[in-house]
């Protein structure tokens, strides 16, 4: 038997996301966020770059808070037109720094400030599947797994635990995160400390 592709995978994990109960989703959320708070890498990075959310994604909005109000740098991904790649910008107020941008996504506006990818410290990424060993299948686009591999940024993916596979068909291009994070499993990818 072939195994499926990544097109048919997209389409099994986004019926298996769409029968999973919303009302989890908080908890869900919050738990990851608290392995996620919980990690060394997390209390030492200085500057952090996290997402604005998709209704199948967990919502770790209150980070973006908490890490504004310890003094850490912000970044969101913002999609670059002209070149088809995300950049990283800086938001410091995120209700006046967003604006909802061409996937449909809040991202930081024009006015918000470049962030060098190379200055970040920590990513952290949503996708539709993951497997214990870093390996991450996004939305198509391959758009994060260029951004991942153009920063020495620590790399974390977040997702439900329905979300974590056995196994994803790989390409060159893919790039391994060195966290994956569920609500109830924290998996080190590539031997980094916790």
């Amino acid at each position: 038997m072939n195994e499926p592709g990544k097109a048919e995978l997209r389409s099994w994990i986004r019926a298996r996301l769409a029968a999973l109960d919303p009302a989890s989703r908080p908890g869900e959320s919050g738990r990851i966020g608290e392995r996620l708070t919980d990690l060394e890498v997390w209390r030492v990075a200085r500057t952090v770059l996290l997402f604005s959310p998709l209704r199948d994604e967990p919502d770790l909005w209150p980070l973006v808070d908490a890490a504004l109000a310890s003094g850490r740098q912000v970044a969101l991904p913002v999609f670059d037109a002209a070149s088809g790649t995300y950049a990283a910008r800086e938001i410091v107020h995120p209700e006046r720094d967003l604006v909802s941008g061409r996937f449909g996504v809040r991202e930081p506006g024009p006015d918000c400030l470049p962030v060098p990818l190379a200055a970040l410290d920590l990513i952290v990424v949503p996708g539709l599947a993951f497997t214990k060993e870093g390996w991450r299948l996004g939305r198509g686009g391959g758009f994060y797994d260029r951004l991942l591999k153009a920063s020495p940024a620590v790399r974390c993916g977040v997702g439900r635990d329905e979300q974590l596979l056995v196994h994803l068909p790989t390409e060159p291009h893919d790039a391994q995160l060195d966290f994956v994070l569920t609500p109830s499993c924290t998996h080190r990818c590539r031997g980094l400390p916790d």
